[in-house]
């Protein structure tokens, strides 16, 4: 079985067009067979970019939520998909003359498949269903992000409900043969179209396909089967974590219907800003203070990085803005392959305040130079004093 392109590129069913582009450029990234080196990258590649084309096309994405990854897998292969007009098919819809038109549910393709496929359409709801995935944001330092870190985060969900075991009414409940569909769980509707009057048959909306009512709902969740909880999940950030990624947790999102599986949970990280340091990537910058005789003579200072101290030779003749490079002094890569480096820009300071002997010893320095020092009215009064 092939992977659903949600999965493919690590998101919600719900996600946005700009998160599913989002996603799409940081997986292109991470499996470019021209930068990545794992066996496999290319098929990773070309699946990222499928899942792309589907999740950012309005109508392939409405048809894939609508028939799942095998079936419209299965489509595409025949020529299928939807989505303009195709080459030899002057009707679009991939060589389907009725898809497509009328836009969403109730179209001619809905149509035709309730009444060839004995209402399908009410049967897939019946069908196990994937509960609802669940979005979360949290915020960690940079210095978090380093280490790693573990967190407590608190969620909020439906969950099946305790008192009726998600059955939505008590168990002595009186059971009645609904009267809308009686006892069928499906409803049938007559269309007229172009071709003449269509039959369609849908899910019966008052006993959700089951055929049944009950005499008493659930008090607790008044029906529905669900409830909404908080609980708290820990999850754990593991080291080099960028602002923005998303961690995703199987099973921890709302419960699926009809059996099926429970959604996922979705973590996204902001890593916040630092004081000192600024991140590009991997690797981390910083701006680093040194004296003016520093930088002529040189020196060995001792710089700051997130796991302590490290020194670095400045040698002599150094301009400020010069750039010096601790090697692995960065950010763990997310691979575990070792860290970034520290990328360091000296600043040559202008001292402000001078003694007699600084100010002698630099006028020596100027003149020895060729160089003329005139002071002004202001600064010889000041130095009179």
């Amino acid at each position: 079985m092939s992977e659903d392109f949600y999965d493919v590129l690590g998101v919600s069913r719900d996600a946005s067009k700009d998160e599913i582009k989002n996603a799409y450029r940081k997986k292109a990234a991470k499996y470019h067979p021209d930068v990545s080196d794992e066996d496999d990258a290319e098929e990773k590649f070309k699946k990222v970019q499928k899942a792309k084309e589907v999740l950012t096309d309005d109508e392939k994405r409405q048809m894939y939520d609508q028939v799942g990854h095998e079936r419209f897998q299965q489509s595409q292969k025949r020529g299928g998909g939807g989505g303009g007009r195709g080459q030899g098919n002057p009707f679009g819809g991939g060589g389907n003359p009725f898809g497509g038109m009328g836009g969403g549910g109730g179209g001619f393709e809905d149509i035709f498949n309730n009444l060839f496929n004995g209402g399908a359409g009410g049967q897939q709801r019946n069908r196990p269903q994937q509960g609802r995935d669940v979005a979360q944001r949290i915020s960690i330092d940079l210095e978090d992000a380093y280490h790693g870190v573990e967190r407590d985060v608190t969620i909020r969900r439906r969950e099946v409900c305790p008192e009726c075991d998600g059955e939505g009414h008590p168990e002595d409940a009186d059971v009645n043969t609904c009267s809308e569909c009686n006892g069928s769980g499906q409803q049938t509707t007559v269309q007229q179209t172009p071709f003449g009057r269509v039959q369609q048959t849908t899910t019966c909306r008052a006993c959700g396909g089951e055929g049944e009512t009950y005499s008493e709902d659930c008090s607790e969740c008044r029906g529905s089967g669900r409830v909404r909880r908080t609980r708290d999940v820990t999850i754990t950030i593991p080291a080099g974590f960028r602002d923005g990624q998303r961690l995703r947790y199987r099973g921890e999102g709302e419960p699926g219907e009809n059996g099926g599986p429970n959604g996922d949970l979705f973590v996204e990280v902001n890593v916040r800003d630092h004081d000192e340091f600024d991140r590009d990537g991997d690797d981390l910058r910083y701006t680093h203070p040194i004296s003016f005789p520093q930088a002529v003579f040189g020196a060995t200072v001792e710089v700051p990085t997130l796991d302590g101290e490290e020194e670095l030779k400045v040698p002599a003749g150094t301009q400020s803005g010069s750039t010096f490079t601790v090697s692995g002094a960065g950010m763990p890569h997310l691979d575990g392959r070792g860290n970034g480096d520290l990328h360091v820009e000296v600043h040559v300071v202008t001292p402000e305040d001078l003694n007699s002997e600084q100010r002698e010893a630099l006028k020596e320095f100027a003149e020895a130079g060729g160089e003329e020092v005139k002071e002004g009215l202001f600064q010889k009064l000041k130095n009179s004093l």
